[in-house]
């Protein structure tokens, strides 16, 4: 009896082909992304430039926090060094733009592509690990990093513990719409169009075989082999994904702050990624910009409430989110709207 070789594809169900198929969104939906992405667009003119600076740092940290939820919360893989990805983006920003003099826009996709690698090739003797002892190897990376970028041999490229300064880029044109632009202004858009490409490409990815794959390997590793998954190409693909969306992410919070050093990216960044995935919402998209908010601005709440111990109040707040809604925010949200449907659905019924 003879064993096929050749790797069989993962059909989908009629269901899901249907779906797949038919409109992804409702108008309602539509409506309410054309809605928020108006209201976008109109917070830099209404805002100072810190608080817009705030919204821009938003939009970064929903990048990488959507990375990180490729990997952990689509595919089960913990890491916990996912800011040593966010600071290889940084870097090789800031050493492009200070060394050579490459445009900051050309920089993002170069930084994506060597996070890229480099998450692929540390995903590669990684899948020899799994749940706490891969979540070991990550956090030892996210520990050495800022450690290396300090190296003396290496001080000529990374300014060593003084770290990078960088120039905020102007605008391209004076005013949009009649409307002055500053630099503050032109990063939120040049950012809020990196959010969308990169949302849009995550999107189209999980949705399909590949995200297909990714939750089966996350589900039942074993069954999924079975069903033809090379699971091994699947989870260093999906560590090099995510590493290239948290590079980018890092590339854009390089520009933004104008400013990169290796204290900017201990280890303590990684784990306030991942407080930010949890928070928002593991294996949803649309989490991602929830947990961004409240990586951003629920430590300056907890600041403004307690002068002296702020730390604490950061932890009973966050205690707090997890008790009232252990899913997240936006599982809080799904289960919210679905009652409120099938509550219509029985007034109507009656």
């Amino acid at each position: 009896m003879e064993i096929a070789t050749t790797t069989p594809t993962i059909a989908p169900l009629p269901s899901e082909r249907a779906a797949i198929h038919a409109l992804p969104f409702s108008r309602r939906q539509i409506a309410g992304v054309v809605v928020l992405l108006a209201a976008a667009c109109v917070l830099p003119f209404v805002l100072s430039n810190y608080s817009t600076f705030q919204f821009t740092m938003v939009l970064i940290y929903a990048i990488a926090l959507l990375g990180l939820n490729i990997l952990t919360g689509y595919n089960g893989q913990i890491s916990l060094g996912h800011g040593a990805f966010y600071a290889i983006g940084a870097y090789v920003t800031a050493i492009l733009m200070d060394k050579f003099g490459v445009p900051y826009w050309a920089c993002i996709p170069l930084a994506g592509a060597v996070c890229l690698l480099a998450g692929f090739l540390f995903g590669l003797p990684a899948l020899r690990l799994e749940g706490i002892y891969l979540a070991l190897a990550t956090f030892a990376l996210g520990v050495a990093l800022p450690q290396l970028l300090k190296y003396k041999h290496l001080e000529e490229w990374t300014g060593g513990v003084t770290g990078i300064v960088l120039t905020k880029p102007d605008p391209p044109f004076s005013s949009l719409f009649g409307l002055k632009l500053n630099p503050d202004r032109w990063l939120f858009f040049f950012t809020l169009f990196v959010t969308i490409v990169m949302f849009v490409l995550a999107w189209n990815l999980l949705r399909g075989r590949v995200g297909r794959a990714l939750v089966a390997i996350r589900d039942q590793p074993i069954a999924a082999s079975t069903m033809g998954i090379d699971n091994a190409l699947y989870k260093s693909l999906a560590f090099g994904v995510s590493a290239m969306f948290t590079g980018i992410a890092g590339a854009l919070g390089g520009i933004a702050v104008a400013f990169v050093a290796p204290d900017s990216f201990t280890v303590f960044l990684s784990i306030t990624f991942m407080v930010g995935m949890v928070v928002g919402g593991l294996a949803s998209i649309s989490g991602a910009f929830y947990g961004a908010l409240f990586v951003q601005f629920v430590p300056n709440l907890a600041d403004q409430i307690s002068k002296a111990a702020p730390w604490a109040i950061y932890g009973t707040l966050m205690i707090a989110f997890m008790y009232v809604m252990p899913t997240g925010i936006a599982g809080a949200l799904r289960a919210g709207w679905l009652r409120l449907k099938r509550s219509r659905q029985d007034n109507t019924a009656a």
